[in-house]
């Protein structure tokens, strides 16, 4: 007995074992999706997704290349104060910012607040430490040599407000990350260390911070995003690698700070994309909007991207990424175990017309499934009449590609386009240890459209605003529109369209020169996904009521 005691101990001190996923090129994919990417038991992938999840909210690489004093930075910004030197340094940030505060920063970045105490389901997040934190979720500190620096993470660009709630893994509608950048390549090479140190009373440790910093940023390069809502980090990466000796892994001196390489993509032409949503992932075999990334983990390959546009020693990174595969594992569980919003969270169920959405099913499954997949649906379980109206527009299960397909329907191609660029990230040594692969695609992916009913605007560069506008030939769709966050039900929400409210039904507040997008702009087209589609032969296939019932099926998905 004491002997079967003592071997159970051991085996419940051993660490989980993991299946180690096949991430070659081309492995067929369970049509059902791998939600347990790795195969772990219940209690460890529980473990494995909680971990995973707080990783997600506060950035774990220890080595980022960008890591400014927290400290210090706050002072300067917040302190008042009648010395010349910080006030100086202060109107200086505030006017190449607005920001008055830190928690400005944050805020101007897009963070959001984190979930409250008793949200439940897929709204509630584990706190780092077990508290809520005052900051907003993104935000991250982390110990160097002593001094604490700030950080921003997976959070900042794929978490959401949505009618009040904040949905971790959704895409952010108006990621800011990238303007932290372009603000820090304005600001700190302006900042002499040691002046820093005496007149913000900075520490060594927190001087060295900044000095790392500044020669870091040598080593980053941006563009700005061309409407907001857009993110830039396909061009950082690859701008910032072509900053660089010919050999990646140079040292900082070998870095082309004043004639970098050319980029025949990029240098003057646009790849934006809106940040993707994670409960996507599981479905799929190859990854971004265009699937140009063939193999290798999608998350091991992104905080490598990362931490090239963020100016990190390559040596440095790759020990750390070896030293740490129990954080790339746990990162990898909890973003494929993601889960989309529910419509009838926010509305109540009645609003869907579930004769309509029956009849819209069989639209979708007639046009649409060969690309999006199908969705087995609860209304036709034997036993539906005993359900709640909301269990009944449930999905029970999803039914997606083997293989991920990438479809040329004729959007924008500037996001795929730009794609070429980064496949010199081949070349480095440690994507071929790990498999990574990258190629530019002649498409997109035509997602899965689990909780599409939240993701708009629609398409990779959000040109359209609705699914009434999706559902309309190019010619008709709106030319324009303005942007806005979902804070209400009624106001910020077109149920009938399912997306942005448009022309007289846009809010009066949403109506500036930063919320409006514009389709003429390079890279911004709102054109394809209707010849072929739901035009054939120069008609519309569907009527104004098959519109109405389709888009009534995608809003229970």
């Amino acid at each position: 007995m004491k002997l079967t005691l003592v071997i159970l101990t051991v085996i419940a001190a051993l660490p989980a074992f993991a299946v180690e996923p096949d991430w070659s090129a081309g492995v067929p994919v369970p049509t059902e999706g791998r939600a347990n990417i790795y195969n772990w038991s219940p209690e460890d992938f529980l473990s494995y997704q909680t971990q995973g999840k707080i990783h997600t909210q506060v950035y774990p690489v220890t080595v980022t290349g960008m890591l400014p004093p927290y400290a210090p930075v706050k002072r300067l910004l917040e302190e008042d104060t009648r010395n010349p030197f910080r006030k100086w340094i202060q109107g200086l940030m505030k006017g190449l910012s607005g920001f008055k505060t830190f928690n400005d920063v944050l805020k101007d970045l897009g963070l959001h607040e984190y979930p409250k105490e008793n949200e439940r389901g897929i709204y509630a997040v584990p706190y780092p430490n077990g508290i809520r934190p005052e900051e907003l979720m993104g935000f991250g500190l982390i110990e160097r040599n002593g001094a604490k620096g700030f950080t921003f993470s997976c959070a900042a660009c794929h978490s959401s407000n949505l009618f009040g709630k904040t949905v971790l893994g959704m895409t952010n509608r108006f990621p800011k990350a990238n303007e932290f950048f372009i603000k820090a390549k304005k600001i700190v090479p302006l900042m002499d260390p040691h002046l820093f140190q005496t007149y913000s009373g900075a520490t060594t440790a927190e001087r060295k911070l900044l000095e790392d910093a500044k020669d870091h940023l040598k080593a980053v390069a941006l563009k700005h995003p061309i409407a907001l809502g857009l993110d830039t980090s396909l061009a950082q990466v690859s701008l910032s690698l072509n900053r660089r000796a010919k050999d990646p892994y140079a040292s900082f001196s070998g870095w082309h700070e004043r004639f970098p390489r050319a980029d025949i993509y990029l240098d003057d032409k646009p790849a934006d994309s809106k940040p993707a949503v994670w409960w996507n992932l599981k479905y799929k075999n190859r990854w971004l909007s265009d699937g140009s990334v063939l193999s290798g983990n999608p998350i091991f390959t992104n905080l490598i991207w990362n931490e090239i546009g963020r100016g990190a020693d390559l040596h440095e990174l790759e020990q750390w990424l070896a030293d740490n595969d129990d954080i790339i594992k746990e990162l990898t569980t909890a973003v494929f175990s993601s889960e989309a919003p529910h419509i009838t969270d926010f509305y109540p169920a009645e609003k869907i017309d579930l004769g309509r959405a029956k009849a819209g099913e069989q639209i979708f499954n007639n046009n649409c499934a060969k690309c999006h997949g199908r969705y087995e649906k609860a209304w036709d379980l034997p036993y539906s009449l005993v359900l709640s109206s909301a269990e009944r527009l449930k999905t029970v299960a999803v039914r997606y590609k083997e293989q991920t397909p990438v479809v040329n329907v004729g959007t924008d191609p500037h996001r795929r386009l730009g794609m070429k660029s980064l496949e010199q990230l081949n070349d480095l040594a440690i994507s071929k240890k790990n498999g990574i692969v990258i190629k530019a695609q002649e498409g997109y992916v035509p997602p899965p459209l689990v909780g599409i009913w939240a993701r708009w605007p629609y398409m990779h560069n959000n040109s359209i605003p609705n699914l009434c506008a999706l559902l309309t030939p190019t010619a008709q769709r709106p030319v324009t529109y303005y942007s806005g966050e979902a804070l209400n039900t009624e106001t910020d929400y077109d149920f009938a369209c399912a997306g942005y409210p448009v022309g007289a039904k846009t809010p009066k507040t949403w109506k500036t020169r930063a919320h409006l997008y514009d389709t003429r702009r390079v890279g911004m087209s709102n054109a394809g996904h209707d010849i072929n589609i739901f035009i054939k032969d120069g008609k519309e296939i569907l009527t104004a009521e098959d519109k109405r019932n389709l888009i009534q099926f995608l809003q229970t998905l």
